[in-house]
């Protein structure tokens, strides 16, 4: 019996760990990605007044945001359609190159 709990203890532990693995974003290519975004948040991510700026927000936050416009539960007419076409992996990607930036 407490074997079979180990092995299913190993297991979840390792299946969690694979799982965050995946949903991390690569900075390197949402960097790549955001060419679009900076028109708006800037080259930086220092924002371009009136927009917010985007750089050191945290990577879960902003991936949230961009979720949220996609679904229209963050309503924005330009951000819904920016988000439209993005994947999860790209959400993910350009949060990752957004928060690795300094305020």
């Amino acid at each position: 019996m407490k074997r079979s709990l180990l092995i299913t203890t190993v297991v979840i532990a390792a299946w969690g760990l694979a799982s965050s693995a995946q949903a991390a974003g690569n900075a390197d290519t949402g960097k790549a990605k955001a060419a679009a975004c900076a028109g708006c948040h800037g080259p930086e991510g220092k924002g371009v007044p009136p927009n917010p700026p985007l750089a050191g927000i945290p990577e879960a936050e902003q991936v949230q945001m961009l979720k949220d416009y996609k679904s229209g539960k963050r309503p924005n007419p330009i951000m819904k359609g920016l988000t439209a076409a993005l994947s999860d992996q790209d959400m993910e990607d350009l949060s990752a190159y957004y928060a690795s930036l300094p305020k």
